[in-house]
């Protein structure tokens, strides 16, 4: 099978596509000074590459050139300046240019660190070309998050980025995939975070966005994606900026009526808080990589059809690749200090409580449960059945075992309401298991479809998801 070379270097990459006569267009940065520019300009024979560089800094000027944004560095502005500068570049040179050439426009706008400034520091990267001469042109536009402690090393990284990101526009875009990973070249997760990527025009037409961006993941690009119900992305910091989280962890294989219910009594526990505004709350179903790795393979089919079955609910879906839960609690803090609920099954209680969990940490269970409970954030545990039994069998927090030294642990988060006990909406539910219905469903029609959402049953057998046999 044929790979990438991974082992080119910056600088290799800016002269390939300098000596390159045919590509020609605009680099515009604001924000880190014009450090993709001086890439290109480094290496030599960039007179044949570039066509103009530009820094509009001052707001003013800036919107004098791209019009009128309510955000300076959102992608409203980065796509403004693909706009301008594109169409400016090809309409005043294609009558004076070889009839050969692909042009290209590549515009960044970010906010980095400064002397004064301690707010996030991130940005809108992305890249207009043609892939062929005359061609409708295609994007690929970036949300990065600079790591970096210093003005200098985030913009040496941003250059990188936007190096990696031109030439693999250029030379990769026949697979989309060693785009996503060549973006990581000559930098290392430490240093920048790409959470989220989106292609279009004539030659992305069948690039499916989403698995894209679980390439990101998978590539240790970004720690996790985020879709809204309608499949697309979503800028993690626009999203939970100062608003309360409740997150349900799960496979969602598929996702089942004890799900819902699981769900929606959460959220009424979680909006009873003071500090929590109900109409502001994130309500996020949160799947973990390793659920969706098969023989040390994402199964992208599966991973689509649980987006769109979770979709078909309204459920913004994260994928991430937090493992153990006091991870997930410090992504999400990143972005809000207000209260953060987690909800899961009583079922899954023992991963919580299994010191192996914790292995390779100095502190162990005390240590991650230090880091999940430091301040408002709260577990809540949902109650089960086992189906056939009386309701004198259910199991709760209030009865769940856990291993006899870690008894009086439990004992002081339950005392301290950080974990909580959920009282279902509806009860009728609490004995669906989802690998049953998972092992059901490939038998065709039956009994499965009363345990899952009547959309979601539709869902799987109209489309054959997850395993499903009609014969």
């Amino acid at each position: 099978m044929q790979e990438r070379n991974a082992a080119l270097t910056t600088d290799q990459k800016a002269l390939a596509v300098n000596l390159d006569k045919y590509k020609y267009g605009t680099i515009v940065e604001i924000g880190a000074g014009q450090e993709v520019a001086r890439r290109f300009f480094q290496v030599g024979a960039a007179a044949g590459t570039i066509a103009k560089t530009m820094s509009a800094y001052d707001m003013a000027v800036s919107d004098d050139i791209y019009g009128q944004v309510d955000r300076y560095v959102s992608r409203e502005r980065l796509l403004q300046m693909l706009d301008k500068e594109f169409t400016q570049v090809v309409t005043r040179l294609s009558d004076v240019r070889p009839k050969n050439t692909t042009f290209f426009a590549y515009a960044a706008t970010v906010t980095a660190r400064s002397f004064k400034q301690t707010n996030e520091c991130h940005g809108w990267v992305g890249v207009r070309l043609q892939l062929h001469p005359g061609a409708e042109p295609s994007d690929v536009i970036l949300h990065v998050r600079m790591l970096d402690h210093e003005n200098a090393q985030q913009s040496e990284a941003l250059g990188i980025l936007g190096v990696n990101l031109i030439h693999g526009a250029f030379f990769l875009h026949q697979k989309p995939d060693w785009i996503v990973e060549s973006l990581a070249d000559g930098l290392g997760p430490e240093r920048i975070e790409v959470d989220s990527i989106h292609f279009s025009g004539t030659y992305f037409e069948e690039v499916e966005n989403r698995l894209m961006n679980l390439h990101l993941v998978r590539s240790k690009l970004t720690r996790a994606v985020v879709f809204n119900p309608a499949g697309e992305v979503v800028v993690p910091g626009a999203l939970f900026y100062r608003k309360p989280v409740m997150v349900m962890r799960g496979h969602f294989k598929p996702v089942t009526n004890v799900n819902i219910d699981m769900m929606a009594s959460g959220l009424k526990q979680f909006s009873q808080l003071a500090a929590v505004d109900a109409n502001q709350i994130v309500s996020l179903a949160e799947v973990t990589m390793n659920s969706l790795i098969r023989n040390d393979n994402v199964d992208d089919a599966d991973f689509l059809a649980r987006i769109d079955l979770l979709a078909s609910q309204g459920y913004t879906v994260m994928i991430s690749d937090y493992l153990r839960y006091f991870r997930l609690r410090d992504y999400l803090r990143r972005y809000t200090q207000k209260p953060i609920g987690i909800v899961l099954s009583v079922r899954d209680f023992h991963y919580l409580f299994d010191e192996k969990y914790y292995e390779g940490l100095e502190g162990g269970i005390l240590e991650a449960f230090g880091k999940l409970f430091p301040d408002n954030t709260y577990v809540y545990v949902y109650p089960s059945r086992p189906r056939g039994t009386e309701a004198a069998a259910q199991i709760t927090l209030d009865n769940v075992e856990v291993p006899r030294k870690l008894r009086h642990l439990l004992a002081h988060l339950k005392e301290n309401d950080k974990m909580l006990a959920l009282i279902p909406l509806d009860d009728r539910h609490m004995h669906i298991d989802a690998a049953e219905v998972l092992t059901n469903l490939r038998h065709g029609r039956g009994s499965w479809e009363n345990d899952v959402p009547e959309a979601v049953a539709r869902h799987i057998i109209a489309n054959r998801l997850m395993g499903y046999d009609s014969e």
